[in-house]
């Protein structure tokens, strides 16, 4: 398949493109599985096909390492598509629903329809997996779609429009680049579902304007996500695991750790543990750690100045840095550092890092952490370290977040088979697999009648005095 080049942010020709996908998504509502399953098959091997390509525009944007897009920006892709492709014959498969005694003699089932025309608006931080993963899931639910890839990632972000026109006709699915008013001209647009993905700031102008067209959304957005490690944990696992959790992507990851409670017996070992993590990764020095292939950079100088401003305001305020705390504007780069004593007062204990800042928080008592974590909005993710299953069991169940790991991190998003998805401030619906194929769905109820006594009861004019007495002793049993 081909498309016109759509290059310009012209709210004319996006009006078209919009109108032209009315008549097709009418057409996709009776679209087959095998139908919708070849065109996913031939995404996915679009972006196997340009796996030199990817390597080259993430290092181009912010030196995204290689094997970082390998695992947070390709395979995601192709699992989802894989995903897709072994399972949606029976994701479209109408589900057969019992009746209820009020219902008995009636055929009942949940027909999945597609939503129609689509937007979906993806962020900077992991372009590729997060613009085209959720384009798998509204192509196997039988929708169209339009994308605005970020603006802060120029190479990714055409190279994703370039696959996208490869495969798709923009009647089907069409690309606009652009800056702010790109995405503020296609959210003027009765579109039937939004998907975006970002901070809550720009989350909560997403769904004001999906309002105005009563739009349904997903919004995959982000916040604190809090990680605690107990005195009864693996110090190396819990260093290891969160080392590398909190500074892939140089931090610039919606679920990365965002502080650490620490029980104070373990602190200084577990930062011990971490010094060595960031030693072997990235090398002891600045120097070294911002020539490391392995470390991504910031996407921009004012992101990088963001992240400064973020320590020198807890820095004036008291804060020691215990790991890095170095940087350079001009390369973009911000040493991965570990904060200790971090006043409350401070910034980055109030705003969403997304950047290589880790406050590290000594505690005594798991109820304070508990209780300090249920006083701020519902984070995205929520990470224990433990070996101690009362405290696990205890956090699990006294706290509420998007998705959790006991003993690791990030991999709630990898596990295919879970709804990925935020909680008030951190997000709105699910994605991923089935969820995913079902957030670009409307599921629909549908009854056939073929004998039912209750239906017999209903006629028009007024019912009977001894129909209303059954249906009186009826209350209490149905």
């Amino acid at each position: 398949m081909s498309v016109t080049s759509l290059q310009a942010a012209d709210p004319t020709r996006m009006q078209a493109v919009f109108d032209s996908q009315a008549a097709t998504a009418i057409r996709l509502r009776q679209s087959s599985a095998q139908e919708r399953i070849a065109k996913i098959r031939k995404l996915r091997d679009a972006v196997i096909a340009h796996t030199e390509d990817w390597y080259r525009a993430a290092h181009a944007d912010f030196k995204k390492p290689a094997g970082e897009v390998d695992l947070a920006e390709i395979l995601p892709v192709c699992v989802e598509a894989n995903d897709a492709i072994a399972h949606l014959k029976k994701w479209m498969k109408p589900s057969r629903v019992w009746p209820t005694l009020l219902t008995l003699g009636m055929r009942s089932h949940v027909q999945y329809s597609p939503r129609g025309r689509c937007l979906i608006i993806g962020p900077f931080n992991y372009p590729v997996n997060l613009t085209l993963g959720p384009l798998v899931s509204a192509i196997a639910a039988g929708n169209t779609a339009i994308l605005k890839p970020s603006e802060l990632t120029p190479h990714l972000s055409g190279l994703i429009c370039k696959v996208v026109r490869e495969v798709f006709t923009e009647d089907e699915v069409a690309i606009f680049e652009g800056e702010a008013d790109v995405s503020q001209a296609l959210l003027a647009m009765p579109f039937d579902h939004i998907f975006f993905t970002g901070s809550p700031a720009i989350g909560k102008y997403v769904m004001a304007a999906a309002a105005q067209h009563l739009s349904s959304v997903t919004l995959e957005l982000g916040g604190k996500s809090p990680t605690i490690v107990d005195e009864s944990a693996d110090l190396k696992l819990a260093a290891s695991n969160v080392m590398w959790a909190k500074f892939a992507n140089s931090g610039q990851t919606c679920i990365a750790p965002d502080h650490v409670f620490v029980h104070e017996n373990v602190k200084d070992a577990w930062v011990a543990c971490c010094r060595e993590e960031l030693d072997k990764a990235y090398g002891p020095s600045m120097a070294q750690q911002q020539a490391s292939p392995d470390l991504a950079h910031m996407v921009n100088a004012r992101h990088t100045a963001r992240i400064q401003a973020l320590l020198d305001d807890a820095s004036a305020q008291g804060a020691r840095t215990l790991l890095g705390g170095g940087s350079s504007h001009s390369d973009c780069f911000v040493q991965p550092t570990l904060l200790d004593q971090v006043p409350e007062t401070a910034r980055l204990m109030d705003e969403e890092i997304f950047g290589p800042l880790l406050p590290v928080i000594a505690y005594r008592d798991l109820d304070a952490v508990i209780a300090r974590i249920n006083a701020g909005q519902k984070p995205l993710a929520l990470y224990i370290y433990s070996r101690n299953e009362a405290h696990i069991d205890k956090v699990l169940n006294s706290t509420v977040s998007g998705g959790a790991c006991v003993n690791h991190a990030l991999m709630q998003f990898l596990h295919g088979n879970l709804p990925f998805g935020g909680v008030n401030n951190s997000g709105i619906g699910n994605a991923h697999g089935h969820y995913g194929f079902k957030a670009f769905s409307h599921e629909r109820g549908v009854v056939r009648t073929q004998f039912s006594f209750v239906a017999t009861l209903f006629k028009a004019g007024a019912v009977s005095p001894l129909v209303r007495k059954a249906l009186r002793s009826a209350f209490k049993i149905l």
